[in-house]
């Protein structure tokens, strides 16, 4: 006891130190970002106060201009240039030159960059939701979900775990090799181009950045045509960041364009992340192909909402309905496809029906609306098309939501929550990507039954299983064809920054989040090394040195049975074997060889 109580001693005094460091907050400077021009303060100049009114039957490649409008309200919001392949390899090279330097960066330093960004994260809630909301017509509840809870997890799993899984990896070096050291290292790739949607306008481009930067590479994101006002301004937040800790200009870049400046984008970088459509997925797919340059591909989803009869049915309907708004226009995290148990169907569409007709949607700055508008233009008609396919197959609809007080120009940007009942996969609303706010709910048997259902898409991102009983629904899920699989929850993968993202089939492949994905930022490189350097060192046995020994395939022979062989005898005859013909040095120069 006299001899532990000292250590015990140290051992709670150590504790209480470190606990005592945690209580003093860390030195992180602020940052100062100018955002006079992103809000809508009531005083904007009257070139910036009208009506945008998109073209119709042309596009906006013509104009080399991205044009900027808010969904909910159609107020323009001014525009972007669409950048030429020229430009956009410029701007490669420049973040290539400080990819350099950054690539020698402590992660002292890198950590440094990201408390940076938490803190004026943490502060200016209000307004990144706030832009988001402007330039998607999401609603600010659903920007703080989906924007900031998601990207601000994602900067605390980097600072807690970032450094730790970009070390060294040391491996067993097996029985061949026991005086070598092996291990992985993780080296910068160079610069990263990323090609993200509008969904997320905030962390589809802090996502990457996050990853790429901590990792030591530059990245250029082209941002999506669609929300281009919000992600130039999140680039501000990062220039400020990156400027507060020493980085090299332009390690970072938001570029603006079409399809063009994509193409551009993927001829000059040394790895494409895209999120986007699987049409345009395989496209990169094809480009890619050219330079032979590694592909993270997020595409479309089609995610199954599974609900047994053992659930709490009121719980479980909240969240179905929050899964299918959060497939709306402005989001693309939701559920599309719900498949009910056949013994509480009726109840659950009650259920579902009440909380629906609750549901109100509108300008999500001007009052407080459950669902805000639909991003892209003329997407509307598409959903429109969808349901009407549906009910002349049979379908019926049961409960639509209601609108607020919409502008006369903005009215076809908002599409009411719908519940349809009947629905069956003949139906294009059960097969094709959805993107809105759309409830298809179709009943069930078996637990067989529901997963021969669930795969029947050719999408495979995601589903979420609920049941009374979690080993259950664990057995319903771990049979569904996905990348991402939630138990008794929907959409809490997102939140564990900590696990790899992405799907199979159409929805793509590749990982984005947990090691995954940070490792995917980097040249995996195997090194292997002597142990004991200098005084054990790999030297090639006599047998098999050149010109090679009569006996040399012998050797080799005994060799292989004495490392691998299945029991302890034979290993040990054949390692005798070995070292009797080492003993023996027979000369090569006067032996027999076969021509």
């Amino acid at each position: 006891m006299a001899f532990w109580w000292p250590i015990i001693v140290l051992a709670f005094a150590y504790a209480i130190c470190r606990f005592l460091l945690m209580l003093i907050p860390p030195n992180v400077p602020s940052i100062d970002v100018d955002a006079s021009d992103v809000l809508d303060d009531g005083n904007q100049t009257q070139e910036n106060s009208f009506i945008y009114i998109p073209p119709r039957g042309r596009t906006q490649q013509s104009d080399r201009k991205v044009q900027c409008y808010e969904p909910a309200t159609m107020k323009y919001l001014g525009f972007f240039p669409a950048l030429t392949p020229a430009e956009v390899e410029e701007r490669v090279a420049q973040a290539r030159k400080a990819q350099k330097i950054w690539a020698k960066s402590s992660f002292k330093q890198r950590r440094q960059f990201l408390r940076i960004l938490l803190k004026y994260i943490l502060e200016h809630q209000k307004l990144i939701c706030e832009v988001s909301s402007r330039d998607t017509g999401k609603t600010m509840v659903d920007a703080s979900l989906g924007e900031i809870m998601t990207t601000c997890e994602k900067i605390t799993w980097l600072l807690s775990e970032g450094e730790k899984w970009l070390k060294p990896e040391y491996r067993s070096s097996g029985r061949s090799m026991l005086h070598k050291i092996s291990k992985v290292e993780f080296h910068p790739l160079g610069v990263i181009g990323a090609i993200v949607s509008w969904n997320y306008p905030f962390h589809n481009i802090f996502n990457p950045m996050l990853a790429a930067v901590f990792s030591g590479n530059g990245v250029v994101i082209k941002v999506s045509e669609h929300a281009s006002f919000s992600g130039c301004f999140y680039f501000r937040i990062i220039q400020a960041a990156l400027a507060a800790v020493g980085a090299p200009e332009n390690l970072v870049d938001v570029i603006t364009g079409f399809a063009e400046t994509g193409e551009a984008l993927e001829s000059s970088v040394d790895k494409i992340i895209f999120v986007g459509s699987p049409g345009v997925g395989k496209m990169i797919m094809t480009k890619a192909a050219e330079t032979l340059i590694p592909v993270t591909l997020e595409l479309g989803g089609k995610d199954a909402f599974i609900v047994c009869e053992d659930v709490e049915i009121p719980q479980v309907a909240q969240v179905a309905v929050r899964a299918a708004l959060q497939s709306s226009g402005q989001n693309c995290a939701g559920a599309e496809r719900f498949y009910v148990h056949r013994d509480i169907y009726t109840s659950f569409i009650n259920q579902v029906t009440k909380i629906v007709k609750s549901v109100s949607a509108g300008p999500p700055l001007a009052a407080r609306y459950d669902m805000g508008a639909i991003c892209l233009q003329e997407h509307s008609d598409k959903l429109q098309h969808l349901v009407d396919d549906a009910v002349d197959k049979g379908a019926e609809i049961v409960a639509r939501g209601s609108f607020g007080h919409l502008g006369e120009g903005a009215v076809d940007q908002f599409f009411p929550p719908t519940v349809l009942i009947n629905v069956n996969h003949t139906m294009k609303l059960m097969q094709e990507e959805t993107f809105g706010p759309i409830m298809p709910i179709m009943k069930f048997s078996t637990d067989e039954e529901v997963v021969k259902l669930a795969n029947d898409s050719r999408y495979g991102l995601g589903c979420a299983v609920f049941s009374g009983s979690q080993r259950r629904a664990r057995e319903i899920a771990s049979q569904i064809h996905c990348g991402v699989a939630a138990i008794n929850d929907f959409a809490s993968n997102y939140m564990g920054q900590s696990l790899p993202f992405g799907g199979v089939k159409d929805s793509g492949f590749g990982r984005f989040a947990g090691v995954e994905g940070l490792r995917a930022c980097c040249l995996v490189k195997s090194v292997v090394e002597d142990r004991w350097w200098p005084y054990i060192k790999t030297k090639i046995p006599k047998p098999i040195q050149y010109p090679v020994a009569e006996n040399g395939f012998e050797f080799q022979e005994s060799l292989v049975e004495a490392l691998y062989g299945l029991n302890i005898w034979d290993r040990l005859r054949a390692l005798v074997n070995v070292l009797k013909i080492i003993s023996e040095q027979n000369p090569v120069a006067g032996g027999k060889r076969n021509d």
